[in-house]
């Protein structure tokens, strides 16, 4: 039964749960805010009667949760932490209820909740719902779903129908041991009628013992006949396992390197150059130009080790104070990402030398830096000298939610190259080999009215080569003026689409706003992974809106038309902390009706970006992350094509920056 507590801002939980009595529940729960939780819930249930045939099968369902904190606790008065919650919101409606429940501490070490529940929460000893005093329609619920209309959410029915009490009691034991009794208001309704569970008594009883790492482990004994086993794990993104300061620390801020300023103005000679280059290089920067005007020192890099550009900007200025004249009193630093200027950040060697061992000393730094467009101010002399990168290593491609096998996934090795002969331009690709994986055993083909742009998904595993190609790209990019951002890509540019890609971007630096739009011809390439297209092909693009609301929440907004030709609009909410975990949310609404859609009516779900810094403590730019969709339908989608602007430029401009400032003198 559900509390009226909140877990700590920021908190991500998973729990699975499994009763003897065939069922199975894994739960995943975001402390989004501080107020509002999310939850994701994917079910089996054994020798379930499914929706259609009457006939005895497993049933594999997936469900949503979402909770609001109403009121904190008040710990040395009498008022409880309370919640109001929806379970099961945009799913089957299997565990479909509302609740609002009222926690309260007695003593340190006993905590007692009381509760009001609708739906599945309302079916022990049931009662008139209290809301019919507003209005007759609460007194009626409506229970008649299929599985057609599994993904619509029943706005209808919230808080609808007879509502039922429930109670639960907690006692910390000991340090690591929790005793929990509940009053249960659920009767396992679905579960007596479908599968023949064995409901007894309205009374669960539990006990869970916590070990010091955040994971649990937990043995229940529920209404009185089934015996229930859980593990979970929760922790927070805020908090890594792996804390940074592995690396090296800094060079100090130096008051020069005695030499003539005449010797570096405008141009250093081949030597000095090569000393500052190799000097930037061991502390994970890139020279891409350097020159000298009057008492200031202007120079491009490119971050290739810090996982925030800030660091990258304190290394860069530590190295240029001890390299160059004391003369030299201030330093133009500009940064590129992919050949493309992005932020100029100036620094005057006194703030430096004031603030490198301040207490707060980042923060002077931030207040006292000039922090542009990059645009906006000329670029020093530099040449670009091509360079080509090659490696190989493995990739994981997982397929989740198969009712057939919830859990597919392909493991196997992939060579990647990129080669740069100019500034901007970029010609990428990679080769797969599969060595290990059940991908290719999926055989769920395709219902779906529309277009077949993704629901074939499972076929491109299945009638794939020796050898696949996942992208295969030629690119430009470039700085079209002051704020904005361009690019063009051309060739195969995700693993079932190929064709042309563009898009443009106007970012302020210190903006909260930012615009874009997308412009896409594309056509379905091939099963099998190779060079060859299908017949199918479509125009598609977007305007976009980005929104960065503070505090580490980043909004999104995209209408055009997607890949099965329908139009509409994808709406993103993400969640960035300082250390660059990112988690986000997702759902697209288009002219595509629910039926025509298919299961789960609409195309939702969310994604995790995690850097490498954050499991390894040592520093790294690169991040590993996933997309989680329910199901891959054709309704909603978009192109996947890579290094897109606004991402790829936010850790540069000057809002990230403040974000992640703390980091200028790590």
């Amino acid at each position: 039964m559900p509390s009226g507590f909140a877990l700590p801002d920021g908190t991500l939980a998973f729990s699975a749960n499994y009763m003897t009595q065939g069922a199975l529940r894994t739960v995943g729960t975001f402390q989004i805010t501080p107020r509002l939780q999310g939850s994701f819930r994917y079910s089996y249930l054994r020798d379930y009667v499914p929706f259609e045939d009457g006939r005895h099968d497993s049933l594999y369902d997936r469900s949503f949760d979402v909770r609001v904190l109403l009121s904190q606790e008040d710990y040395t008065g009498w008022w409880p932490a309370m919640t109001v919650g929806l379970q099961d919101f945009g799913g089957t409606g299997i565990f479909s209820s509302e609740y609002i429940a009222a926690s309260k501490h007695i003593g340190p070490d006993v905590t007692a909740t009381l509760g009001i529940g609708w739906g599945r929460y309302g079916t022990h000893n049931g009662f008139k719902n209290p809301l019919g005093l507003i209005s007759d329609r609460f007194n009626h619920r409506d229970t008649d779903r299929t599985i057609e209309d599994t993904g619509q959410v029943a706005f209808g029915s919230f808080f609808h129908g007879p509502a039922a009490i429930f109670a639960a009691a907690d006692w910390k034991a000991t340090d690591h041991l929790r005793l929990m009794a509940e009053y249960s208001s659920d009767s396992m309704d679905a579960e007596v009628l479908r599968m023949g569970y064995k409901y007894r008594i309205p009374l669960n009883f539990g006990a869970q013992y916590q070990f010091d790492n955040g994971g649990t482990i937990g043995v229940s004994l529920l209404s009185g006949s089934s015996v229930a086993v859980s593990a979970s794990f929760m922790f927070n993104p805020k908090d890594p396992p792996a804390p940074s300061g592995r690396e090296a620390g800094p060079p100090a801020i130096s008051h020069g390197s005695g030499e003539s300023l005449a010797l570096w103005t405008p141009r250093p000679d081949a030597a000095r150059h090569a000393r500052l280059e190799a000097a930037l290089n061991d502390q994970g920067v890139a020279l891409e130009g350097f020159e000298v005007t009057g008492t200031t020192a202007i120079v491009s890099i490119t971050n290739n080790g810090w996982p925030a550009m800030a660091q990258a900007y304190g290394r860069t200025a530590a190295v240029l104070s001890a390299q160059l004249p004391a003369e030299v009193r201030s330093f133009r630093i500009r940064s590129h990402v992919l050949g493309m200027e992005v932020t100029e950040v100036t620094l005057k060697r006194s703030d430096l030398e004031e603030t490198q061992y301040a207490p707060d000393g980042a923060w002077q730094s931030y207040t006292r830096a000039g922090i542009i467009d990059a645009a906006r101010t000329p670029a020093p002399a530099g040449t670009w000298d091509p360079y080509f990168t090659a490696g190989v290593g493995l990739y994981a491609t997982p397929f989740l939610f198969d009712p057939d096998n919830p859990v597919r996934i392909d493991i196997g090795a992939e060579a990647s190259a990129s080669w740069s002969p100019w500034r901007g331009t970029y010609f990428s690709g990679a080769l797969r080999h599969s060595i290990i994986g059940n991908l290719d055993e999926g055989n769920r083909p395709s219902n779906s009215t529309l277009p077949h742009v993704r629901s074939d998904a499972w076929l491109y595993a299945r009638d794939a080569g020796e050898i696949t190609i996942p992208y295969l790209t030629a690119a430009q990019f470039e700085r079209l003026g002051p704020d904005l951002y361009g690019q063009a890509q051309a060739g195969l540019l995700e693993p079932m689409f190929g064709g042309v890609f563009s898009e443009v971007l106007w970012a302020p630096p210190g903006q909260r706003l930012a615009l874009g739009g997308n412009l896409a011809y594309a056509r379905q390439r091939a099963f099998d992974g190779g060079l060859d297209f299908q017949d199918y092909d479509v125009v598609t693009g977007f305007l976009s809106g980005y929104y960065d609301f503070g505090e580490g929440y980043f909004g999104q907004v995209d209408v055009g038309r997607y890949l099965a030709k329908d139009w509409g609009s994808t709406f993103t909410m993400s969640r960035r902390f300082g250390n660059g975990f990112e988690l986000s949310a997702f759902f697209t609404l288009t002219d595509v009706s629910f039926d025509d859609f298919g299961e789960g009516s609409f195309d939702k779900g969310f994604s995790f970006s995690v850097p490498l810094t954050w499991f390894l403590g040592k520093p790294s730019p690169n991040q590993i992350g996933m997309v989680i969709r329910p199901i891959l339908r054709d309704g909603g989608a978009q192109l996947w094509a890579q290094n897109r602007l606004y991402p790829m430029t936010r850790p540069s401009r000057q809002e990230e920056l403040g974000a992640r400032w703390e980091r200028f003198w790590r």
